[in-house]
Formats: structure tokens, C-alpha cells, sequence
């Protein structure tokens, strides 16, 4: 019965390979235009963190975790944080991870909210795409940057492709968690006072969900440094560069300051994003 079985594998990896080599030979203008238009908002993002002095970025930044917080001890730690990044030398690979995440995470949000939403007031379509996300929760993230190198070769542009499929799941996740949790009270005093099913979402449960979506987000950012590294190995620049450059020289000192930074910036963008419910 086991050699029967071993004996007659199911081609798996086959298919798999199959459809990405139908892909990549009838889809490569797609793929090329996709790669562009990516291309084209990294160096955007890039020209716009990088161009600027440091002090200006930090500046802004600190601007807009006053406008998220209004808690000046929040400011200061993110004005720190990023300081510390300065006095250890990594703001350009830090700008550069950056990019990534910024592009990364708007990508994840303006695919991932709207499909929360659809999921959670269809509860059939909720069913449908659970085994999808858990797929692409679980599956290794090395297997995403196979077909990302076909597709898109070297470069920040298949590191941000994978990237964005390994994120996607947790703002859906959450949106759809966030916008079933609303209080039955609340929804139907809205119906009671004649809102619409459109008025209903935008009055009362998207304000309701607005923690779990910013904790999708948050979510989203947090795995989005987790694959820094990974991207990395594909050719994408930012700190993922001197943690692999570390690992290959054994160096302890490099792979531990930059594994630092890595933290730090996580710890800043967590507290500039962080929103409870009030």
C-alpha cells in the first residue's frame, strides 16, 4: 500500500510550476507594466525620505504621531528612536525599509479593508477566502519569492510583491473581526432612524472598527519588518542587506546592531499608529 502510494505521487510541484510558466510566457506585459508601476512608487517614496534632510523627516513624522496621539511622550520616543537610528549610521537602509513598508502596507490596507468588509456582512464569501488566507498565512515565505523572481527578477520589486501577499490576510482578518463586532444596539438604532445599509457602514461600523483596522495595520507593519530580511536575499536594499551580510561573515556585532534597528523602527511605527477605542 506505501509503495503503491510513493509510486503514484501527485504531481503537485508539476502543476505549480505549469501554471507560473503559463503565467510568466502569456502574462509578461502584465507583469512588466506591474513591475513599472511598482518601480515607479518606490523611487517616489524613496526621493521623498531620502532627498529630504533627516531632521526634516523626523519632523514630519513627529508631526503626524502628535496629530494620531496627542501625547507628547509618544513624540518623544519616536524622536529618540530615531535619533538612536542616526547616531548608529543605518538612516539610509532604514529610509529603504521604509519605502517598502510604506508601499507594502497602503497596498495590503486598500486591498485588505474593502474585502474585510465584503466578508464580514457575506458570510459565505467569508468561508470561501478562510482556507485562502490561512494559505497564505502558513505557507513558507520563502516559497513566495519563487514565483516573485520569476515574474518580476531581482530587485526591491519581487521582495514588496511577496511581501505583500504574506501581509495581506491580517487587515482582512481584522477588518472583517472589527465590523462583525459592532453592537447589534448600535446598527439597529442606526436602521431605526432610517440610515442605509451604506450610511449604517460609514456612521457606525467602520468608526467602531476603526482599532481593529488600525491594528490590522499595525499588524501589517510589524509582519511587513518580519520579511526585511527575506527580501533581502532577493535583492531588495534596506536593513535586511547588513543582517544577511552578518549572517554570511558571522559577524556578531553587525547582525545584532542592525537586528536592533529593526526592532526600533518597529517600536516607533507601533506607538505612532497605536488607536484605542474611546
Amino acid at each position: 500500500m506505501i509503495d503503491w502510494l510513493t509510486d503514484n505521487k501527485i504531481p503537485v510541484g508539476q502543476w505549480a510550476k505549469t501554471g507560473f510558466d503559463w503565467l510568466n510566457a502569456h502574462g509578461g506585459p502584465v507583469f512588466d507594466r506591474i513591475a513599472q508601476v511598482m518601480e515607479a512608487l518606490i523611487d517616489a517614496v524613496l526621493y521623498v525620505l531620502q532627498g529630504a534632510h533627516p531632521l526634516i523627516v523626523i519632523a514630519a513624522f513627529l508631526a503626524l504621531t502628535w496629530v494620531l496621539q496627542r501625547n507628547w511622550r509618544t513624540c518623544l520616543l519616536v524622536a529618540a528612536c530615531f535619533l538612536f537610528i542616526l547616531n548608529q549610521g543605518y538612516w539610509d537602509p532604514t529610509m529603504q525599509s521604509m519605502a517598502l513598508i510604506v508601499i507594502a502596507c497602503a497596498t495590503t490596507m486598500i486591498i485588505g479593508v474593502p474585502i474585510g468588509i465584503a466578508a464580514a456582512h457575506r458570510p459565505r464569501l467569508q468561508q470561501a477566502i478562510t482556507p485562502l488566507l490561512d494559505l497564505m498565512q502558513t505557507l513558507p515565505t520563502f516559497v513566495y519569492l519563487i514565483p516573485a523572481i520569476v515574474f518580476f527578477g531581482l530587485g526591491m520589486v519581487p521582495g514588496l510583491i511577496a511581501t505583500v501577499i504574506f501581509v495581506l490576510p491580517a487587515p482582512i482578518r481584522l477588518t472583517a473581526l472589527g465590523i462583525r463586532s459592532a453592537p447589534p444596539a448600535l446598527t439597529e438604532a442606526a436602521e431605526s432612524f432610517g440610515a442605509t445599509s451604506h450610511q449604517r457602514l460609514w456612521k457606525v461600523e467602520l468608526p467602531w472598527a476603526l482599532p481593529q483596522i488600525m491594528a490590522g495595520l499595525t499588524q501589517a507593519i510589524m509582519l511587513s519588518l518580519s520579511m526585511v530580511v527575506i527580501a533581502a536575499l532577493v535583492g531588495a536594499d534596506g536593513l535586511g542587506v547588513p543582517v544577511v551580510r552578518a549572517l554570511n561573515t558571522v559577524n556578531t556585532a553587525l547582525g545584532f546592531e542592525s537586528g536592533i534597528i529593526i526592532v526600533v523602527v518597529a517600536i516607533l511605527l507601533d506607538r505612532m499608529l497605536r488607536v484605542t477605542r474611546t
